[in-house]
Parts: structure tokens; sequence; C-alpha cells
């Protein structure tokens, strides 16, 4: 196996069951470290859940994780996070009233031994200053770092979930949806962020448009039914007959 294919989540046999109902049955999944990977499908076709699984969300019925070649099957969030996987781009809780780079320095403090605080000294939080602007500076928000969260347009809001996310140094990066309600401007502003930040990362984005799964992703995973149809390079999963009809429905369909 060359160096560069070495995997850095794998899924085994996974199988999540909600009262009986399988939302995602017997995925096998490799993310090769350093890659891009998309998890695309139709609606109901078990991405979000496989997502969550993947980052501790849910617990799966069955099957196995392993990060980095160390098996976390079942561990909680917060223990998931810790091993230097981060996910952004949920509608998070963001502060109204912090500003952006209050937003970033609570991040940085959180990765500490300090923890999160919710009571805030601001002499505690000064020391991460520099570091919260260079991150604010690679999402394209520092000119808004001391705009509160509340007021900041969609698309800032989503950067600054993204540079809350960074402020975790995280190995792996793992993004739902990340241009979701956007403008044409906002998806590119943000597929130009996600290729810059996927240096020395591991990223698996679920996403929508296929036009920024083509531009950013390197492998595609297809998912239908809770199962994966097709992996391989985007080019190759964009003409597969199967993904079409997935998409599209039977040809037969349309008499």
């Amino acid at each position: 196996m060359e160096p560069a294919d070495r995997p850095m989540i794998q899924a085994r046999g996974l199988v999540k069951e909600f009262r009986g109902f399988r939302a995602v049955k017997d995925v096998d999944l490799d993310v090769a470290e350093g890659s891009v990977h998309a998890l695309v499908g139709p609606n109901g076709a078990g991405k979000t859940t496989l997502f969550n699984l993947l980052t501790g969300f849910v617990k799966p019925t069955a099957g196995q994780i392993l990060l980095d070649g160390h098996d976390i099957t079942g561990y909680p969030p917060e223990r998931v996070a810790r091993l230097g996987v981060a996910r952004s781009f949920q509608i998070t809780s963001l502060f109204a009233r912090m500003t952006a780079r209050e937003h970033v320095e609570l991040a940085l403090a959180g990765g500490t031994h300090l923890g999160w605080r919710f009571w805030r000294s601001d002499r505690l939080l000064d020391r991460f200053t520099g570091r919260a602007m260079e991150l604010l500076d690679e999402v394209g928000l520092a000119d808004h770092a001391e705009q509160r969260a509340g007021s900041l347009a969609y698309g800032f809001k989503r950067a600054l979930e993204l540079a809350v996310a960074l402020a975790l140094s995280p190995r792996v990066l793992l993004l739902d949806e990340p241009t979701a309600g956007m403008g044409v401007e906002d998806v590119e502003r943000t597929v130009a962020l996600v290729a810059r930040v996927r240096a020395d990362r591991t990223v698996v984005l679920v996403e929508h448009n296929m036009s920024v799964v083509a531009t950013l992703a390197d492998r595609v995973s297809v998912l239908q039914l809770g199962s994966v149809l097709v992996e391989g390079p985007y080019h190759e999963v964009r003409d597969d007959p199967r993904v079409i009809t997935a998409y599209l429905g039977e040809p037969s369909a349309h008499h």
C-alpha cells in the first residue's frame, strides 16, 4: 500500500438501526489520509447517519470504526474530537452576542487543559488572540473579527464555524453540507476556503452540490438506501449507470 493511500478512517460492516429501520446497512468505507472524500446520494440515503457514526454522535448497531488504525467504535463525540476529529458546518450554537474573535479564542482555550469555560476571563483568553486572528484570516474573517456572531451574514457564520473547528487543530475535518443554503458567491468562497484548509488534513464532506464535489473531492462514495452503491473518483462515479439511475430513477419509469 502506498503511503498516500494509508487509511485515516476505516469503517467495516457498519450498521445503524433505528427501531428496526436500517438507516445504514453493512457499509465499508476507506478514507485515505490527506484526501477529500465526499459522501453523496439522494435524500434518505443514509449520508447524515454515516457522518454521525464517524463522529461518535450516533453509536453503531454493528460494525467497526478505525481512526488511524485505532478502534474508536462506540467512543462518545468528545473523545473522538480529542483524537483530532472536528466536525463543522452543522447549525451550531454560535453565541449571538460574542464576537467572531471571542468564539475562536474560546475554542482555542477549549483545546487546552483549561477546558471550555463559560465564565470568561479576558486575561485568560488574551494569550489566544494572535492565533485566533490567524485563523479568522485563514477563513476570510479578519475584517469581521470584532463583529458579533449574531450579526454576521450567513456565509460568514459558516466561515466562523469552520474557524472554530480549525481551532481544535484537527487531523480530520468533517463538513456537513458546507454550501447548503448559499448563493453562488458564498459557494465559490466556501469551495476556495475548503481547498485551502485541506492542506495536511483529511476531509470528509456530505454535499448535495455536484459541482462542489467535482471541484474538491478525490474520492466519492455514493450512498443509496443505507448502502454504498459505488465508490471511486468523481469522473468515474458521475458516469456510472447505477448512479444515474439512483438519482434519476429507472429509465423505464418514464414510460
